[in-house]
């Protein structure tokens, strides 16, 4: 068995092990009234000159101007990329906004952390994570629009970031774990099947294809590149590209090596849950940690339903990302890369799920 190819152990604030993290508070931050003040005098500005969503779908940090806050979006935008790779914010009174204002808001504290990517065909900017009453056994539908238990995955941007507007009534709560400390377990327990986690395996592109592409996409679950470990995860859909006979077939020994990463994805040793309340905006760094979600129940009433917005943002200063994630994230600039472009996609911000 040639180990030669692994890269080193990994190190470093982002190579952290759940119950300790979840022990610590420092990860946690507050919206003190005069950063709402802040946030509200950029939001009526900005919203005085017109509420079209595709304006909002546009939004500069130029347009949205923090004096007060922005210091402290930059140097939470250091931590995500270079720290510890997460970081919760409490105290959006969601309650007290509608949905254009709390879109905005979302926009407005996104715009600085990083540029805002297209999260499906439909060239949604914003999202919104509900149960559409859908399920993920039919292969054009994403997992974000069920009630299903997500499973530890990675999204196609630099940063992804979630505000809590209602929680379910049962279930529903977010998981995070570092995919540092899985290759660390992997590299110690069973290098063989770290090593094939290094080579590409076909991923599903769940019918939103870009022009002249296949519908899939072959990626490494790690990437070694640079001097930096990335992570590209999705189970289901290294799956489910099984349905297309052109796609290399998962071998038993690819099988083996994704079922070890899930085990110690899910194992409570390395991993952590927080339930996120309305008014929470969580945020995470794609190449570094893998997030999930919990199945729920929601209550009977519409307006009473699980619902988050979700932004995908390209953030300045990160890291240079390998070859392979051009079949997914096309340009690899930094700044300006990730996010799902596909023939007729024009940019939006949908005020309602859809």
């Amino acid at each position: 068995m040639d180990l030669s190819a692994l890269p080193p152990e990994q190190t470093g604030p982002a190579a952290w092990h759940g119950p300790q993290m979840a022990a610590r508070s420092d990860w946690i931050g507050t919206l003190e009234p005069a950063d709402l003040a802040d946030l509200e005098a950029a939001m009526r500005r900005f919203l005085a000159a017109g509420d079209d969503p595709a304006r909002i779908g546009q939004m500069t940090a130029a347009q949205f101007p923090l004096p007060r806050l922005a210091p402290r979006l930059a140097a939470l935008r250091r931590e995500l990329l270079h720290g510890r790779g997460f970081a919760l914010l409490r105290r959006l009174p969601v309650q007290r906004y509608s949905m254009v204002q709390a879109a905005t808001l979302f926009m407005g504290l996104g715009v600085h952390l990083g540029a805002p990517r297209s999260q499906n065909a439909q060239g949604h900017v914003l999202g919104h994570v509900c149960d559409l009453g859908l399920s993920s056994a039919d292969p054009g539908v994403r997992i974000y629009q069920t009630r299903e238990r997500q499973t530890f995955h990675t999204d196609s941007c630099d940063i992804v970031g979630l505000l809590c507007l209602r929680e379910a009534r049962h279930g529903g709560d977010s998981l995070l774990v570092s995919a540092l400390t899985l290759f660390n377990e992997l590299r110690r327990t069973r290098p063989d099947l770290a090593v094939r986690l290094l080579r590409p395996m076909a991923h599903d592109r769940r019918g939103e294809v870009p022009a002249g592409a296949q519908p899939f996409f072959m990626i490494p679950v790690f990437s070694w590149h640079a001097g930096a470990l990335t992570v590209f995860y999705q189970r289901q859909y290294f799956d489910s590209a099984q349905r297309f006979a052109q796609a290399p077939r998962l071998t038993p020994a690819d099988v083996a090596a994704l079922d070890a990463f899930d085990a110690l994805a899910n194992d409570t040793r390395l991993n952590f849950a927080m339930r996120l309340a309305p008014g929470d905006l969580q945020f995470v760094h794609n190449h570094v940690l893998l997030h999930d979600r919990t199945a729920f129940d929601d209550a009977p009433e519409p307006a009473q339903r699980r619902h988050l917005l979700r932004l995908w943002l390209a953030a300045p200063g990160a890291r240079e990302l390998p070859p392979a994630f051009a079949a997914r994230y096309g340009a690899l600039t930094v700044g300006d890369r990730g996010g799902i472009l596909v023939p007729g996609t024009r940019l939006t911000v949908p005020l309602a799920p859809a």
